[in-house]
């Protein structure tokens, strides 16, 4: 290292830290939109990244991934998992940090409150496919994550923490066409979906112009192996 080199301020610890961080996704306006945070100081001032927190030490991996969820969006029954960790040494220039991200999805924003702390000037939902460059390796974690969604899309019944209670299959198959980037066909998007029993019939449409839809909603939300496509 040339003499004139700053080390990088976390070389002043001998060990490393461990905190969670969150793509927490949901369908707006017809367009998937995941959950950013604008920070408020260096060295990332002003630039957007997901949201998280340092593990306490009181608390398992888990138990902070829920607290720092409830925190954010005020609530805590949305499906979560663990995606993976991402250790890169120099992946926080301030301080030597592992981060385990974790995987959300909320089916309505509509009970959402977002909160926000001291760090972050401000919290809110961005579309994915307008989302730049991100602070920290959080592009990568989006990345991840994103992956991991579509993978299970295709071999779970996912798609139901994306879903109203209750929903027609047209938006049924609007979700997943969102998520995988393509179109379906119609005919054997709904034959596959009735042969799989996972949905029931809960009533038609209200209040609607044209001839209300069918509306069906899911007879369990507990992941489950399927073969979707």
């Amino acid at each position: 290292m040339n003499k004139k080199e700053k080390k990088p301020e976390f070389e002043k610890y001998e060990y490393s830290s461990a905190a969670v961080d969150l793509v927490i996704f949901s369908i707006i306006n017809g367009e998937l939109n995941v959950l950013l945070t604008k920070m408020k100081y260096k060295p990332f001032e002003g630039k957007l990244a997901l949201p998280g927190g340092r593990i306490r030490v009181h608390e398992s991996v888990d138990e902070c991934a829920k607290r720092e969820i409830k925190e954010k969006v005020g609530v805590k029954d949305i499906y979560i998992e663990q995606l993976y960790s991402f250790g890169d040494v120099k992946r926080d220039p301030s301080v030597r940090i592992i981060s385990v991200s974790y995987l959300a999805l909320v089916d309505s924003i509509d009970n959402i409150k977002l909160e926000t702390t001291e760090k972050y000037e401000k919290i809110y939902w961005t579309p994915i496919n307008k989302v730049s460059k991100l602070a920290y390796d959080h592009n990568k974690i989006l990345k991840y994550a994103l992956f991991r969604l579509k993978s299970k899309l295709i071999y779970t019944n996912i798609v139901c923490n994306l879903l109203p209670k209750k929903f027609s299959l047209s938006e049924m198959q609007k979700v997943h066409e969102i998520i995988l980037g393509r179109k379906l066909d119609k005919r054997n998007f709904r034959k596959k979906v009735l042969t799989l029993d996972l949905i029931k019939e809960a009533g038609r449409e209200v209040g609607v112009p044209h001839r209300p839809s069918k509306l069906y909603s899911f007879k369990t939300k507990k992941l489950m192996i399927i073969e979707m496509f």
